[in-house]
Order: C-alpha cells, then sequence, then structure tokens
C-alpha cells in the first residue's frame, strides 16, 4: 500500500504540473493576442436554416441594391450617387423620376423673331459686313457729306460734332454711322443731246460701270420726247456692260437747223437762175416739235426706286445737258415725290449744259430752249450738292466715280421727329457741324408721311 501510495501521489504533482504549465501558456497567448491587430477571419459557412438569394438570371439583371456599391460621390450609369447624410429614394421613385423626365423634355428657350429683310443674306459676299437696320414710318435719315475748303472729304468725326434743326428745333440723334451703305442707282440718259455729246458719252460707259460696286444695283433709263426703261435693276456688272454697250448704236440729236433754202434747198437746181427739170414743187416741211421731258424721267425712275429696299440709298444718276422742255409732271410735283421717299438726285452735266453762259439763259427762259436750272435745283434740295459740268472724257469719268463714292460714303444722320397727325407738311432740315471752316452738304427738308389713325 505504501508503494502504491507514493506512485499516485507522484503522478497527481505530475499531472498538477502539466495543468499549470497548459494555464500559463494560454494566458500568454491572450496576452500576445491583445497586443497585436486582430486578423480577419472568413465568415463562417452560413447555415441551411438562413435565407439565401438565388443566383443572378442571365437574362433578367440583378435588382439595384438600396445603398450603391462604389464609392461616394461616383456614378453608376445616369443615376447620381448621395453624399454620406443623404437620404436614398426608393427604387420605384427613382424609376418614377426617370420616367417623368423622358415624357418632358426640358422647355426651349424663347425665339425672337427677327423681321424679312433685316438679316445678311445666307451666303459669303461682302455687302454682308455693310450695316444694316430696319426703318420706322417716322424715321428721318439725312446722309451728310462733309469737306475742307478746298473739297476734300472729312473722316473722322462723331456724333458730338454734329447738330440737326428741324424747322430751328435741335433734334435728338438715335443713329450716326460712317459705313458705306448698299446703293440702288437708277441712271438717267439724255438720249436727246446733240449727237457728237452722246458720243462721247458713249465712249465712258466702261467708267460708270466701274463706280458700282458688285453689291449695288443699277438700272438704265432714256428719255427725249419720251421716257424709256432699257434695263431693270441689276447688280451683275456684267449685264449692265452688255445693256450700255448697246447704248452705243443710239445717236443723237442732228447739230444745226434743218436745211429749208440755199443752193441745195428745196427749189432743186438752176441755171441763170431758171429752174431746170421743170416748176419746182415746194415741199411742206415741219420740224418735229423738240422735248427733254426730263421731269418725267426723273419721276418714272423715282417711282420704281421707291419700290426697292428700304435699307438701300436711293440716287438717280442724270447724265444730260440739263435742259428741261414739254414734260407733263411739274418740277414741285416731282420734288415733293424725292423728299417724301429720301431719294438722292446726282448730275453730270455735258455739252453746253457745261458752259458757264448756259446757266444765265434760264434768267431769260428764251422759246424753245426749255429750263436749264430745273436739274440744279434738284441736286441742291435732294442732297445739298451741286451737279457737276464736265466737258472732257477724263472729267466725265471722274465725276463718275466721285459720285458714286460720295452717295455711298457719307455721314448717316438720324432721329424720329414728332409724329404727323394731319396731312403731309414739309419740314425744313439744317445740319450744323461744330468745326470751323468746313462745308456741309445735306437735303433741304422732306415731306413728313403722316401716322395712321
Amino acid at each position: 500500500m505504501s508503494a502504491s501510495k507514493t506512485r499516485w501521489s507522484s503522478l497527481g504533482r505530475t499531472l498538477l504540473a502539466l495543468a499549470m504549465t497548459v494555464g500559463l501558456a494560454a494566458l500568454a497567448l491572450q496576452a500576445q493576442s491583445s497586443d497585436q491587430p486582430q486578423t480577419q477571419q472568413p465568415p463562417a459557412k452560413p447555415q441551411p436554416a438562413q435565407d439565401i438569394p438565388d443566383a443572378p438570371s442571365a437574362v433578367q439583371p440583378p435588382p439595384k441594391p438600396a445603398f450603391p456599391e462604389v464609392p461616394t460621390g461616383t456614378k453608376r450609369g445616369a443615376e447620381p450617387i448621395p453624399f454620406p447624410g443623404d437620404n436614398p429614394q426608393p427604387p420605384d421613385q427613382n424609376k418614377q423620376d426617370q420616367d417623368q423626365d423622358k415624357a418632358a423634355p426640358p422647355p426651349m428657350p424663347p425665339v425672337e423673331t427677327v423681321p424679312a429683310g433685316s438679316t445678311p443674306r445666307n451666303e459669303i459676299n461682302a455687302a454682308d459686313d455693310l450695316p444694316k437696320f430696319v426703318v420706322k414710318v417716322n424715321f428721318v435719315q439725312v446722309p451728310v457729306m462733309v469737306r475742307t475748303p478746298d473739297g476734300r472729304p472729312v473722316d473722322g468725326l462723331l456724333p458730338k460734332d454734329f447738330t440737326v434743326l428741324e424747322n430751328g428745333k435741335p433734334q435728338t440723334l438715335t443713329y450716326f454711322t460712317s459705313d458705306p451703305f448698299e446703293l440702288s442707282v437708277a441712271v438717267v440718259l439724255d438720249i436727246g443731246m446733240a449727237d457728237v455729246a452722246l458720243q462721247k458719252i458713249n465712249q465712258t460707259y466702261t467708267a460708270l460701270v466701274g463706280a458700282f460696286s458688285p453689291y449695288d444695283e443699277v438700272a438704265l433709263y432714256t428719255y427725249s420726247s419720251t421716257v424709256s426703261q432699257v434695263s431693270d435693276f441689276t447688280g451683275k456688272p456684267g449685264k449692265l456692260t452688255a445693256v450700255l454697250n448697246e447704248m452705243k448704236l443710239v445717236r443723237g440729236h442732228a447739230n444745226g437747223p434743218p436745211v429749208l433754202g440755199g443752193p441745195l434747198g428745196p427749189e432743186g437746181p438752176t441755171v441763170n437762175g431758171l429752174p431746170v427739170g421743170g416748176p419746182p414743187v415746194q415741199p411742206v416741211y415741219t420740224p418735229p416739235r423738240e422735248a427733254h421731258v426730263m421731269n418725267d424721267a426723273i419721276l418714272r425712275a423715282a417711282l420704281d426706286l421707291s419700290k426697292r429696299e428700304r435699307t438701300r440709298r436711293k440716287v438717280i444718276f442724270v447724265i444730260s445737258d440739263g435742259r428741261e422742255m414739254g414734260s407733263r409732271a411739274s418740277y414741285s410735283g416731282v420734288l415733293h415725290l424725292l423728299q417724301t421717299r429720301d431719294i438722292q438726285v446726282r448730275a453730270v452735266v455735258v455739252d453746253s449744259g457745261a458752259l458757264p453762259i448756259f446757266k444765265q439763259l434760264d434768267k431769260f427762259h428764251l422759246p424753245d430752249q426749255g429750263r436749264t436750272n430745273n436739274l440744279t435745283r434738284y441736286v441742291k434740295a435732294t442732297c445739298g450738292a451741286l451737279p457737276l459740268p464736265e466737258l472732257s472724257r477724263n472729267a466725265i469719268e471722274e465725276a463718275y466715280a466721285q459720285i458714286a463714292s460720295e452717295a455711298r460714303n457719307q455721314y448717316t444722320l438720324g432721329y424720329s421727329p414728332k409724329p404727323v397727325t394731319g396731312a403731309s407738311a414739309y419740314r425744313a432740315v439744317e445740319v450744323q457741324v461744330h468745326r470751323k471752316g468746313l462745308k456741309v452738304a445735306a437735303k433741304d427738308g422732306y415731306y413728313a408721311i403722316p401716322t395712321a389713325h
């Protein structure tokens, strides 16, 4: 018994020591695990009793999660990703909003309708650079030419340099420009001049075509005892050149009075004062009545110019010796139309009309000669200038270029006067320039158009 007790006592102490050793090892491992970060353990295998979703289908897309699985601040497809703290909307509400966005597109911005004719043409043309503006009924345009005392044009003036008086009262300028304008020109050619003068004009047609730009439009009229329109308004220089080339075949008035007597007169040849070949037969000769219907020609051109675009500057370009005789239209009636429709008259006076003494004939009003100052009065009243009297071919060609350049490159002042309620009334216009020594050329006035009630 003593020996067996001794063995069991020794075995107990051994087991106790082993238990203590295992306990100390467990405490050491626990202390070491608390000092170091814990490693993430793989998730435990789910139990069969839990609800496991089905595998994604290859036909239908997987359902969208309530919260996105991508980082905050990005987008998945077309859906915005909410930032932290936002309350997410349910999937059904998002889908409803998307359907409403597709069904109702965003409203279009308001579109302003531009009146026809106030926009540039849909083509590449130098005329697109020219200014265009809409002219109202109660709007007055005043083209102004400013020159130095020696006749040179003055550039660089500003609106503050001008004052416009209407019936003596200053007006408030609402428009000002020094840019060039498109021209609508009616060339009026007097074919009743002496033939030698008309043939000189025929040699200047090339310079006449070159005086206009490609974006101008030109029509040709002729007159003597009647008025004819040779060509309608065209902007093609080639067409205008062809028409003027045909005009070279037109002959002017015969030089000198008709021969009614003398050795080669209607009596026939004589020998020693006695007629040869029987008794002479006295013919009845009535010379045709000479007429220069300049008033009628300007009236016809003005009526056609009135139908052109209002944004163009309208000019009647007269080439004549200046005589007026036999017109049905009166000077005052034609001038009324010109000043109502804002049409300028420019002129080159040739042949006898370019002589200084010819201007004095109108004071005496010789019979069968007609009046000679109507053309001067037209030009001065509508643009404030004077006709250019030229005799030589070179001077006539230079006059073409000067007139076209001045008509196109003028200062244009504009203002809105008080409306007219009664009949058309004449209003005098005066333009003043606040610079010493400068000459101003502008129209004398206009006839105001009554406003509609």
